[in-house]
């Protein structure tokens, strides 16, 4: 029987290979004359799963009442889908960086 010594490295992890959070963004909603409110509520909930009624509701009269609404805040691919869903269904939206 032999006996082997296996050596034990010690790895450093490489700074510059860190992983940085993704960038995130805002998918904005933008005020129009054309859509009625319950409906524009109706699509929020649609197109983000997991927000109630009533946070649709604030998004809506946000954007009612100051022109544009943040519908939410999330990484770029998220954000793309979730403004041309809206746009798909008639609604003005656009998105911008988190800073």
């Amino acid at each position: 029987m032999s006996v082997e010594t296996l050596e034990k490295r010690s790895v450093t992890p490489d700074k510059s290979a860190s992983k940085k959070p993704a960038p995130r963004y805002k998918v904005l909603l933008h005020n129009d004359d054309v859509n009625s409110m319950e409906y524009v509520v109706q699509v929020l909930m649609k197109t983000v799963s997991g927000l109630t009624a009533p946070q649709a509701v604030n998004i809506m009269m946000e954007t009612h009442m100051n022109g544009v609404g943040l519908v939410i805040t999330c990484a770029q691919e998220h954000a793309e889908f979730y403004c041309e869903t809206l746009k798909n269904h008639g609604l003005t939206s656009t998105i911008e960086p988190d800073e």
